[in-house]
């Protein structure tokens, strides 16, 4: 993929992890807030942090599996 790809998706991900902090601490879910202010400092796109392709790779696996763990314990929440 080109660059550019890689910083919009940086960006992207830093935003809405930023956005899911705020929404944790609005509703008081401490852990969930740090974890997320974690994620989106990982990511942000001022300042990158070499983590080299094989760390970074790790890192990607293991924060879908969270988010989308996360969406399955929001939905039975909900329930």
């Amino acid at each position: 993929m080109p660059y550019g790809y890689y910083v919009f998706v940086r960006w992207v991900t830093a935003i809405a992890f930023g956005y899911m902090a705020y929404q944790a601490h609005e509703q008081g879910q401490k852990n969930w807030m740090y974890a997320c202010v974690a994620v989106a400092i990982l990511f942000q796109p001022f300042v990158k942090i070499p983590l080299g392709r094989a760390l970074w790779n790790v890192v990607d696996v293991l924060l879908a599996i969270s988010l989308i763990i996360s969406l399955f314990i929001k939905n039975n929440d909900k329930k």
